[in-house]
């Protein structure tokens, strides 16, 4: 895959499962890899160099690794590593990209990896100015200066339109965004993704829209939202 080096990092209590997950990038190459034993410093170097993937165990002393990718930003991909397979649930409501039961052979782990590595190239990838999505039978294209917010809807997704009315389409919100312009609009929610021109005024628990239109934000989007519209 012709990608830019993937910044990584690796938090597990156990040093051999970090020694592991070391020795399979290097086979897997184009893989850059920073490991941590103690999860909060490794938390923090998270939030300081804002990696594209997060391996992360789930079982820790001190702290759930669900309570580390609940602080993840959202732009991180993520992918859990742990013997505890009953967390598989949680793990995936929270958008991991993959859930690696230990032990796991490198072929599992290169499957997931595969996994975030199209999550990553479709965020790098230049994406057009409209946005085709399947409604029932058609294509249906939407200029994105037309979106006024995207909502998840179970398996369907939402998209409004600031002209009036909405798209209805099967996939989920993840897909969505992923074809949309980085630098227009924004994740506020596990459900929302809004124009950011769009917005007239926020709080951390909330985005009031053009047209009255408010919706919440989730705490784990909050410190992105405040420090991208208070630019």
């Amino acid at each position: 895959m012709s990608m830019k080096p993937i910044r990584c990092i690796a938090i597990d209590d156990e040093p051999m499962a970090l020694l592991v997950i070391e020795q399979f990038c290097r086979r897997k190459g184009g893989l850059e890899v920073e490991t941590f034993s103690e999860p909060h410093v490794g938390l923090e170097a998270i939030r300081r160099t804002r990696p594209d993937l997060v391996f992360l165990d789930i079982r820790m002393d001190g702290i759930s690794g669900l309570e580390i990718a609940q602080s993840l930003p959202p732009e991180c991909c993520l992918i859990f590593t742990t013997a505890h397979a009953q967390y598989a649930l949680e793990g995936f409501d929270l958008d991991a990209v993959d859930f690696l039961h230990k032990p796991f052979a490198y072929e599992r782990f290169e499957v997931a990896v595969e996994r975030a590595f199209r999550r990553i190239e479709a965020r790098r990838t230049p994406v057009t100015a409209h946005l085709v999505v399947k409604q029932e039978y058609n294509n249906v294209s939407i200029p994105c200066d037309d979106i006024l917010y995207v909502e998840a809807l179970g398996n369907y997704v939402k998209i409004v339109r600031r002209s009036g009315g909405h798209v209805l389409t099967r996939t989920n919100l993840k897909t969505v965004t992923d074809l949309l312009p980085e630098n227009r609009f924004l994740r506020i929610h596990r459900s929302y993704v809004v124009a950011v021109g769009a917005v007239e005024s926020f709080t951390r628990s909330r985005v009031t829209l053009r047209g009255g239109v408010a919706l919440p934000v989730g705490q784990q989007y909050a410190a992105v939202l405040l420090e991208r519209l208070a630019q």
